[in-house]
């Protein structure tokens, strides 16, 4: 039995012979099939074209390779820590400041009054165009990196924030004030909690700009970090190198992405998922 909004459901699941249509629906079949078929497509144009494409296995082992063989004093354990440091400092920072003060921005007219006119000036403001003013102001360091992820990361934590309070309905205030419940009441059992999916969205979408903004101040200037291995990999003609930077990101941003969903039930047990069968 669970318990989901008040509403009691019952799963009952038949015990049915597993059959090869059963296989062929199974999600997790589709899943191996998928990155197989990715794969053999990526192995098959790089070796019938030629163009400068590495296959999977000597990305393989250019990722072995790293591992043990520093790089500009680190291995790949090393440089993927360096950005992962960056990004957590600048992305922590950005959402701590960013989301209470969309929250408040939402609650309180005088706030919104202050503030919205310029984030509205500066929210399409891309992030990356503040590398050459971040350099000149902090120099080629960490804090010009973590800055680069505060700017980008700040406009969707703030935003999301914002709208997630103002799109609550109207109807679950009412049944508070019906109830006795007072202004406190309402933000706390109503507000609070019907805008932290909105907020968690806003956190995923900020954690993809964040790396987005990582790679690029360490493409620009940087002596570590996954950014720094794409550009050396560049400059020393090894597509290798490039693509295991590549992959690198693409798993500990996955990995991070994972960590907030984990978050975002921890917080929201409540929150419904699409079951797609």
């Amino acid at each position: 039995m669970v318990d989901i909004a008040n509403e009691l459901t019952q799963r009952i699941q038949e015990r049915k012979p597993l059959t090869p249509a059963m296989i062929l629906r199974n999600r997790w079949f589709l899943y191996a099939v998928s990155m197989l078929a990715f794969f053999v497509v990526w192995d098959t144009v790089a070796r019938v074209f030629s163009s400068g494409l590495p296959r999977p296995y000597e990305v393989v082992l250019q990722l072995w390779r790293m591992l043990f063989d520093p790089l500009a004093g680190k291995s790949l354990l090393g440089h993927a820590w360096a950005s992962t440091q960056r990004i957590l400092i600048g992305f922590t920072i950005a959402s701590l400041v960013a989301v209470p003060l969309g929250l408040m921005m939402a609650l309180n007219r005088y706030v919104n009054a202050i503030v919205k006119p310029l984030f509205d000036l500066l929210k399409p403001m891309p992030p990356l165009a503040w590398i050459s003013i971040a350099i000149l102001w902090f120099g080629i360091g960490e804090t010009s990196k973590v800055f680069i992820i505060i700017i980008g990361t700040f406009v969707p934590c703030l935003l999301d924030a914002y709208n997630g309070v103002r799109l609550v309905e109207p109807e679950l205030y009412d049944v508070i004030r019906m109830l006795g419940g007072n202004r406190r009441d309402e933000i706390i059992q109503v507000c609070f909690p019907a805008a932290f999916p909105a907020i968690f969205a806003g956190l995923q979408i900020a954690l993809s700009i964040a790396w987005s903004c990582v790679l690029a101040a360490e493409l620009v200037s940087a002596r570590s970090g996954l950014g720094f291995i794409i550009i050396l990999g560049m400059n020393l003609s090894r597509p290798a190198m490039i693509v295991g930077g590549m992959v690198v990101i693409a798993l500990v941003s996955w990995s991070m992405s994972q960590l907030v969903s984990a978050l975002e039930r921890f917080v929201c047990p409540w929150k419904r998922e699409i079951d797609s069968r």
